[in-house]
């Protein structure tokens, strides 16, 4: 046992501290999970729904001190506390609640095949058992806690292991479920370095949620193969934003500003990368400038700010370190950079836009994960199309355009687990949106119905009356045969084949299917 600190980006203090576990510690967890999640499995959805009703109830009642929690520990500003994590959630919980039961009722599936018209199947999504959630740091509130909704909705228990910068928040949401009434021990958290994030997957967790770098979320998929157990990895993105010709600018710029700059720039579906057509390149630069000069850096506490400090001294420098290599490749500057807020010892950079940028440099094809807004000026939308593709990345993206129709057909062409047309990235917070995406960004889908799917087995379950016996079974004979040659030609066959074989099978499928209500040889 040891114990982990947890400090306020902005000022340094310390907010709370933690009791960590060891390694060889986290099977036994699992184990007490295990144990508690057989009667959570057996309650109806009706009754597992009215628990995430009361959790979303629990949670609108301690929305001022978590949404203080989340600003003191991550430091993303107030306001973000509730957009970005909090109201989220709370509609994510009764989400579960409202639509957890029809999607996880079982499914009856018809048959509109003549000779299996007896039969009678159904899906069962059953739940795997327990879950393992890894959470990062920029959103700890709302990644997990919708990955852990759902989980819990499908009937399974979840160890959560919250990022090391952000452990009390963990700790949190655990209270949550535990205020709610859910049965004691059916959530757990524990704490720890990567060890422990290793150790949860070896252990005998039904599934693994990961979301970070892909570096490590490569490690968990390898872990997870090995063990023939599943993973959903989010493993962050290089957003691009195509801001075509006939966009609305206004609209374009704003987005842009938001979908850079919101979180401080921490944000894995953030915009990382604007491409924007000639035609309208300088009015949309001067605007991004413009909007981007007025944004307030300072204490995250205030209502009125809208940048707060970078997670950690670390997550600065490599921020920092991209955009020096930026300019001195050959980008320049059009405002922002670091600063200092009076008062505060916290690491601050204010909202930078570069123009002058080249696919070729580091901070055209690495994250980012700062409030930063590279800009490359293309000739066209093709253009723009291929360079948005040319990544190895495949998270989210977005168009703008006012044409509907060719925004839908750009999307189509783009390689990305979400793209939004004249918006960017605001669908996490709508938990019956799907979230994932391809390439380096990952694999399995979390949200929606897909990410029910994903804390499910699907069992087929299906019944025979037994009034007859089915015709394939043996004997074979040259009987069986002909039935068999004839009834492929009769089902699928065109039209004048049909005929035909009808004719020249008559006699054998009449013959096997007496023998198939004699249920004998």
């Amino acid at each position: 046992m040891g114990t982990l600190e947890s400090f306020n980006p902005a000022t340094g203090e310390l907010v709370g501290t933690v009791e960590t576990i060891t390694p060889d510690q986290v099977q036994a967890v699992v184990d007490d999970v295990a144990e508690v999640q057989p009667f959570w499995a057996q309650l109806s959805l009706a009754d597992r729904a009215r628990y995430m009703r009361r959790a979303a109830e629990v949670l609108v009642d301690d929305v001022e001190q978590v949404a203080e929690l989340l600003t003191r520990e991550q430091g993303k500003p107030l306001v973000e506390s509730y957009t970005m994590e909090l109201i989220p959630t709370i509609d994510a919980l009764r989400w579960c609640a409202n639509a957890g039961p029809r999607i996880l009722a079982d499914e009856r599936i018809s048959y509109p095949q003549a000779f299996l018209k007896t039969k009678r199947s159904f899906f069962s999504y059953e739940p795997l058992g327990v879950v393992g959630v890894i959470s990062p740091w920029n959103y700890p509130w709302s990644i997990p806690f919708g990955e852990i909704a759902i989980a819990l909705m499908a009937g399974n228990g979840v160890v959560l292991k919250p990022a090391s910068l952000t452990p009390l928040l963990g700790e949190r949401i655990q209270r949550v479920f535990d205020d709610a009434g859910f049965p004691d021990g059916l959530v757990r958290t524990v704490h720890g370095g990567g060890a422990i994030g290793q150790a949860l997957c070896e252990a005998s967790t039904a599934k693994i949620f990961f979301t970070g770098s892909v570096e490590v979320g490569r490690g968990v998929g390898e872990i997870c193969a090995r063990r023939l157990k599943g993973c959903v990895l989010e493993l962050g993105g290089k957003d691009p934003q195509i801001v075509c010709a006939d966009a609305d600018l206004t609209n374009a710029v704003s987005g842009c500003v938001w979908g850079a700059f919101a979180n401080a720039g921490q944000t894995c579906s953030g915009i990382e990368r604007t491409y924007v057509v000639a035609e309208v390149a300088d009015a949309f630069l001067d605007g991004v400038r413009r909007e981007a000069e007025r944004l307030t850096v300072g204490d995250p506490l205030e209502w009125e700010t809208e940048i707060g400090p970078m997670v950690s001294p670390q997550q600065a420098d490599q921020v920092t370190g991209l955009v020096d290599d930026a300019l001195a490749s050959g980008a320049e500057r059009i405002t922002g950079g670091p600063g200092e807020v009076p008062g505060y010892p916290g690491r601050f950079i204010a909202p930078t836009v570069l123009a002058g940028v080249e696919d070729e440099m580091r901070i055209m094809s690495e994250e980012i994960f700062g409030p930063v807004a590279p800009v490359v000026v293309v000739d066209d939308e093709a253009e723009a199309l291929a360079r948005a593709n040319d990544s190895r990345f495949g998270l989210g993206a977005s168009v703008w355009t006012k044409d509907r129709a060719k925004g839908e057909r750009m999307a189509r062409r783009i390689e990305s687990g979400m793209v939004w047309i004249n918006d960017h990235s605001y669908s996490h917070g709508a938990l019956q949106c799907s979230w994932g995406g391809v390439k380096d960004s990952g694999i399995g889908r979390s949200h929606s119905k897909f990410g029910f799917y994903e804390c499910v087995n699907v069992k087929l379950v299906a019944w025979e009356p037994g009034l007859t016996r089915d015709f394939w079974w043996q004997p074979y004979d040259g009987t069986l045969g002909t039935a068999l040659r004839s009834s492929a030609r009769i089902l699928y066959g065109r039209n004048g084949a049909r005929l035909r074989a009808l004719r020249e099978g008559l006699v054998p499928l009449a013959k096997v299917g007496a023998r198939t209500l004699r249920k004998g040889g």
